[in-house]
């Protein structure tokens, strides 16, 4: 079996241009794609928490139509069925890119609108209350105290994501996109040799992966250092009677209010 190998056609895939390109294709697909679900699954998200009946059904249909369909099925719809349907997208604009774009995008939105959801609720309520009790109002509770601490909760399985989209991607290859799965295919049907293109194909996948789980361990780490510093930290307890403490046991909310005023050290007790 390894005699009918040939190397020479697996160093000569692996390091061909149509590889490579359709590497950073692959990439560039990912990035934006995810991107744009981050900012679609953002308002989905908000559309589920709302209190109006309402925006918390259109967000509860979105979420059905789209994971409840097969990707391949929605590509398919996209690049055949839309232009059809509208004739905006039967202009020479409309590229398989931008075809696979949209389509992985609207659905990997209906993922990351879960994902941002439950990072929103783990958030304590009373973070809320405190910042109303600050004066703030709805968007700046969202944007100062809310979200950076969805953040955190957020990070590990947009990652995840990330990775998955990535090699859905390949799914691209149905719909005449030039990624990497399209380049293996290629040299396949030109060579009629199949083990070495696509375990060419498998190296590139193998390594991008790696670099992105490297990327998500540091920045779960990047994240998540504050913390242990404290928890890891020993602080002496103040002298005030009642006093809560350590101090993240308080809402951030009043931490930051807390902070920016200076008792003097020299201040008795009545």
């Amino acid at each position: 079996m390894l005699a009918s190998f040939d190397t020479h056609l697996f160093w000569t895939a692996l390091s061909s241009g149509p590889y490579w390109r359709g590497a950073l294709t692959a990439l560039e697909l990912t990035v934006v794609s995810l991107a744009t679900a981050v900012v679609l699954g953002f308002f989905v998200a908000l559309g589920a928490l709302s209190t109006r009946r309402r925006l918390r059904s259109l967000a509860w249909t979105y979420n059905w139509l789209f994971r409840a369909t097969p990707t391949l099925l929605q590509l398919y719809f996209v690049w055949y069925a839309l232009p059809q349907i509208w004739g905006v997208f039967a202009g020479h604009w409309f590229t398989p890119f931008i075809a696979a774009w949209f389509a992985l995008s609207l659905n990997e939105a209906a993922y990351m609108s879960e994902i941002i959801r439950s990072g929103l609720i783990s958030v304590d309520p009373g973070q809320e209350l405190a910042g109303r009790a600050l004066g703030m109002n709805r968007r700046q509770i969202l944007r100062k105290v809310v979200v950076p601490q969805a953040v955190r909760i957020v990070i590990p399985p947009t990652g995840n994501e990330f990775i998955t989209l990535l090699k859905l991607t390949s799914l691209a290859s149905v719909i005449s996109l030039h990624e990497l799965l399209t380049a293996a295919q290629e040299l396949s049907a030109a060579t009629f040799q199949y083990p070495e293109p696509l375990l060419a194909a498998l190296v590139y996948y193998l390594v991008i992966v790696s670099i992105l789980m490297i990327v998500q361990s540091r920045l779960e780490r990047r994240f998540t250092w504050t913390s242990r510093r404290r928890r890891r930290s020993r602080v002496q307890a103040p002298a005030v009677p009642g006093a809560t403490w350590p101090p993240w046991g308080v809402p951030v909310a009043v931490r930051l209010a807390l902070a920016s005023t200076e008792t003097p050290s020299s201040a008795t007790l009545p």
